[in-house]
This record gives structure tokens, C-alpha cells and sequence, in this order.
């Protein structure tokens, strides 16, 4: 299958989407966190929108994940961009890493959430940790082919290829 120029605007939007979600969810984490705690004392949990919204938003991000693979699968991606190929590699596997984790993360936290498994519990927690990095160097990466390759890369998710 030949790679495609570009993204679609429907591969685009899912892509700002996700990244909207995990940022809500790394800042609305507080509550579901002291709602574990509270059900892990044998506590009864109040109604909370917050606790609502984070696993929700989990199962949203798992959703567009899923989505977006099924695009890929079909449509393929475009090339991968770099200066060698180390770059290419650690960008796949970047990449990789980045869509395990958004079907990983939400998998776990129902577990725990839904199961009370406390091991998925703490493997969530560590999760969190990895995706972070992983955000963070996709984040760098993007930056470094604006800023220093001045390749256009950046601009597959700006605007829909066509």
C-alpha cells in the first residue's frame, strides 16, 4: 500500500482529541485518586463529575486509539520523517509505544476502577509515568522538526492532507 501524503481531517481531529483527553486526564486525576483511596478504607464514594469525566475520558481516549488504528489499517500512514535512521526507529517506536499506552492505560484503570484489582491499580499508576514520557518526547520530536529540521512535519497535523 503506498503512504499517503498526509492525515485526514478525521485523522487529524482524533489526534488533537486524544491529546485534549490525556491532558484532561493528568489534571482532573485528583479525584478519582482520592475516590480509590477512600473506596480502598472501605469508604462510601459520593457521585463525583470528575470521577465521571476521568473514566469516561479514559474509555474516549481507548476509543479514538482504536479508531485511529483502524484508519491506519486500512489507509496506511505517511512516511516517516528524519534525519536517519535511529530517528525513524525511535520515532515508530515512540509511536508504538504511545498507542499501547492509550489502550493499556484505560484497560487498567477499569480494572482497578470497575474490578478493585489493585495490582492494575499500581500498573496504571506506572503507566501514567511512561505515557508521560513518551508525551513529552513526541512533543520534543515534533518541536525538534520545526524548530531545527524546518521539514514541515508538524504541518501533517495542522492541516488535512488534499
Amino acid at each position: 500500500m503506498p503512504s499517503p501524503k498526509g492525515y485526514t481531517r478525521l485523522q487529524i481531529a482524533l489526534h488533537w482529541g486524544v491529546a485534549l483527553l490525556i491532558v484532561q486526564q493528568y489534571l482532573f486525576k485528583d479525584a478519582i485518586a482520592a475516590a480509590w483511596d477512600a473506596a480502598a478504607k472501605g469508604m462510601e464514594i459520593a457521585f463525583n463529575p470528575l470521577v465521571l469525566a476521568h473514566v469516561a475520558g479514559g474509555a474516549l481516549v481507548m476509543l479514538f486509539a482504536l479508531w485511529r488504528l483502524s484508519i491506519r489499517a486500512r489507509r496506511g500512514a505517511p512516511a516517516m520523517v528524519g534525519d536517519n535512521a535511529m530517528q525513524r526507529a525511535l520515532a515508530k517506536a515512540a509511536h508504538v509505544g504511545l498507542y499501547a499506552l492509550m489502550i493499556l492505560m484505560p484497560l487498567s484503570g477499569s480494572m482497578a476502577w470497575f474490578g478493585g484489582v489493585d495490582l492494575a491499580a499500581q500498573g496504571h499508576n506506572v503507566l501514567k509515568i511512561v505515557l508521560l514520557a513518551l508525551v513529552a518526547l513526541h512533543f520534543v520530536g515534533a518541536l525538534y522538526h520545526h524548530f531545527v529540521l524546518k521539514d514541515g512535519l508538524i504541518n501533517r497535523m495542522r492541516r488535512a492532507e488534499g
